[in-house]
């Protein structure tokens, strides 16, 4: 038997809201994982797929399925995408430039492999997070994610790819790989 406020209560409803505001909040504190996310690769991997991918979602899911505080979102830095920057920084990711240079049929390259490799390494020997979530395809990333693993700090690769797309390099780290698609009904934009 329910005593008390009954649904249709607006305190009652205001009050379970900020409860649940005040919970995510006080996990968020005592969370210490942080994401290392390939921009390039995490948005040409989930368009290759056929889908867009939800930002705010993904942020949001990302905090709530691994802990993750801070996630780091590596991209090249084109002047016209200023909106999109904002975009992703109000949705609570960290961004990381990296100056573009175009090659011979003005496609923009910026690579951050260096970037996103260096900032988990540096972060990792500074003890500034618990676990790493890496988010790419890429078996360039093979040798940090084999070193993650080793020290017991690495928690998922998420691949924006497919199974069948996801480099062999990093499935031979033996580290846990979940496939971003498997999550597309709730990602989706």
């Amino acid at each position: 038997m329910h005593v008390g406020l009954c649904r249709n209560d607006k305190a009652f409803f205001y009050s379970c809201k900020l409860g649940r505001l005040v919970i995510k909040l006080k996990r968020m504190e005592g969370a210490k994982n942080f994401a290392y996310i390939d921009g390039a690769n995490l948005h040409k991997g989930i368009k290759s797929l056929g889908w867009d991918l939800d930002y705010k979602k993904f942020r949001v899911w990302l905090s709530d399925k691994y802990d993750v505080k801070t996630a780091y979102l590596f991209i090249g830095l084109i002047p016209k995408n200023k909106e999109l920057y904002k975009h992703l920084q109000e949705n609570g990711f960290t961004l990381v430039f990296k100056e573009v240079v175009y090659d011979d049929g003005g496609r923009a390259k910026g690579n951050c492999d260096a970037d996103l490799v260096l900032q988990a390494t540096r972060d990792f020997y500074e003890s500034k997070f618990e676990k790493a979530v890496i988010i790419t395809s890429d078996g360039d990333y093979a040798s940090l994610v084999k070193f993650l693993n080793d020290k017991g700090k690495l928690t998922v690769i998420l691949s924006p790819q497919n199974k069948e797309k996801c480099s062999i390099l990093l499935k031979r780290t033996n580290a846990k790989i979940a496939y971003m698609n498997d999550q597309r009904a709730m990602l989706h934009y």
